[in-house]
């Protein structure tokens, strides 16, 4: 892709996202993800109906008057996009390919997480860590995170989710929330999910396509599976074949949505075929109850 048309296609996506993180997810996002926790801000004089456990005992004594401390939320995130640029997500039959729906989704967040002023970073997957962008504020790097997702080119088309996972805990030292944003098209992460779950919030949102769920009856077709660049005819027109097929579909949702159960992770499954927006908005309001 020309840079021209990488600045096009970037700025159409901001001019979408931003305006969709400014006026339907910045609320919900900051009631959703929360600070580190409460930090001093400043002492005043004791006031009738004051919590007494607040007095600052020591600035008492100094002004032979009763003062407490004054807490506020510490704000300030940093944000993680976990990013699978594996070659399973250049596949779609609706209206978006996955890797378009999934660079809309990580923007939504990424400006929702800069309008809360937080700090975003990125890291890049396949079967190993692609890239690493530290977290930082701004448009400016919003601006290029979003270019890097567009027009990124992985070395590798396959896909270990564990890889990612396992670079995000030992990079990333404070606690964090982390959004993994991925078709799961893999297994055996188990083990680095729970690990990283420990350190910080993690949240899971899976794109995938309508035809991936089943197989059509379309005759003999010719497949190619990108990850192991094989080829193969299938007849999907056998009933067991497409039987098969989709009692392996339904078994890998059954192991991903016990495993997010499992490890404490929020969730949430968007289609291609559908609008991301209400899965998302879905998913902050599930988080908002719990707080």
């Amino acid at each position: 892709m020309e840079t021209k048309d990488i600045f096009k296609k970037v700025r159409k996506i901001e001019i979408k996202t931003r305006g969709l993180s400014s006026h339907i997810f910045s609320g919900h996002y900051h009631s959703s993800f929360k600070g580190r926790g409460m930090a001093f801000s400043e002492v005043r004089e004791y006031g009738f109906g004051d919590d007494i456990r607040s007095i600052d005992w020591n600035v008492t004594a100094r002004f032979n008057h009763p003062y407490v401390k004054i807490f506020e939320e510490e704000r300030e995130l940093t944000v993680m996009l976990l990013i699978d640029v594996s070659g399973s997500n250049e596949f779609g039959t609706q209206q978006q390919l996955k890797e378009e729906q999934m660079t809309e989704i990580a923007a939504v967040l990424a400006f929702s997480a800069i309008q809360n002023n937080d700090k975003v970073g990125v890291i890049f997957f396949s079967d190993k860590v692609e890239k690493f962008i530290p977290p930082k504020k701004g448009t400016s790097h919003i601006l290029r995170i979003i270019r890097e997702l567009i027009d990124f080119k992985p070395q590798s088309q396959k896909t270990k989710i564990s890889e990612g996972l396992r670079y995000l805990t030992n990079a990333i030292k404070k606690r964090c929330t982390v959004f993994i944003i991925s078709d799961f098209m893999d297994k055996g992460f188990d083990k680095a999910l729970k690990i990283a779950g420990n350190k910080h919030d993690i949240v899971a949102i899976r794109v995938y396509d309508k035809r991936e769920t089943d197989l059509p009856k379309m005759g003999l077709v010719k497949v190619f599976n990108k990850e192991s660049d094989n080829k193969m005819w299938v007849d999907t027109n056998d009933k067991k074949v497409r039987g098969n097929y989709k009692k392996w579909w339904i078994e890998h949702e059954k192991y991903l949505n016990s495993l997010f159960i499992k490890s404490g992770v929020d969730a949430t499954h968007i289609s291609t075929d559908k609008d991301y927006v209400k899965p998302l908005v879905n998913l902050f309001k599930r988080r908002e109850a719990r707080f």
